[in-house]
């Protein structure tokens, strides 16, 4: 039955900004074994490992920028969205107070800071999607602007990639985002790519892929391919960690797809640093779950 879960979410938002899944640190640490000792890039990973450590022992930002909050919804019905959303808002504004979070909502115009993250009905951003059943879910993505700031958008074909309407066209587009951010956006980090949509669709879609980011599926061997050899040849960049050089510049790439119109293909990439902060919380007949 619909419920006040406002400080259920407001813990959710706690450890999606202050505990790293630890996945992604099994993935940092199996990554910094393959740097040179003593170089930077392994310097650059023992930092990030100590912090990490640091920040989840403490119950303290993974980072000073907590980012955009980014949630998606799947409720059954009964549940009320307009309510869902004045839950959520309440939680982040308490994060907010309670110093989980970082007040990062600045009007544009003005340049005014709200001081508690909550702007327009963008910001936070929330995406309900009503399910069959009687559990209600919710993910969370914390997504920092230094990352979203080497995002790109690709339109097919590109001349100067020499990049056709294909998987191969869309290898050559996403190798070129990542070698343009050079490090920036703190590397080593993860690639969600959107193949298809409007321009606005891509960027939605391309954050979507970060949820299912460590599944084993993919669209088809084909696509699994593909990603396996964008992160094999994203490495061999030399871009290493936060651009110091090295083995390590992507940990994981997910490819989806989405319908587009004719006249248009486009290849839309969200990068996500190394503080790959999403979790997730689930209330069933049992109660709450994290994950």
């Amino acid at each position: 039955m619909p419920r006040d879960i406002t400080n259920e979410i407001a813990e959710l938002v706690r450890i999606t900004s202050t505990d790293l899944p630890f996945v992604v640190e099994k993935k940092l640490r199996d990554s910094q074994s393959q740097e040179k000792p003593g170089s930077a890039a392994h310097s650059a990973m023992q930092t990030i490992l100590e912090n990490v450590e640091m920040t989840r022992r403490n119950s303290t930002p993974i980072c000073q920028d907590t980012g955009t909050p980014i949630f998606y919804v799947n409720y059954p019905q009964g549940w009320n969205p307009r309510e869902l959303r004045e839950q959520i808002r309440a939680a982040i504004a308490d994060a907010t107070k309670k110093t989980y979070l970082r007040p990062n909502a600045v009007d544009p115009l003005t340049g005014k800071n709200t001081g508690n993250n909550l702007g327009d009905d963008h910001f936070p951003s929330i995406y309900f999607k009503e399910v069959d059943g009687d559990v209600i879910s919710i993910d969370l993505i914390l997504k920092g602007g230094g990352c979203e700031n080497v995002g790109v958008q690709y339109s097919l074909p590109d001349t100067r990639l020499q990049a056709d309407r294909d998987l191969e066209g869309v290898r050559r587009a996403v190798l070129d985002a990542v070698f343009k951010a050079q490090g920036e956006g703190c590397a080593p980090g993860f690639l969600g790519i959107a193949v298809g949509g409007d321009r606005g669709a891509g960027y939605v879609v391309s954050k979507e892929a970060f949820l299912s980011m460590f599944d084993k599926t993919a669209a088809s061997p084909e696509v699994k391919a593909l990603e396996e050899r964008i992160t094999l040849e994203a490495n061999r960049l030399g871009i290493g960690p936060m651009g110091f050089g090295g083995r390590t510049t992507v940990l994981g790439t997910k490819i989806l797809f989405t319908q587009r119109l004719p006249a248009c293909y486009f290849v839309t990439v969200s990068y996500m640093c190394w503080a790959f902060r999403r979790r997730k919380m689930t209330l069933t007949q049992e109660g709450f779950e994290y994950e």
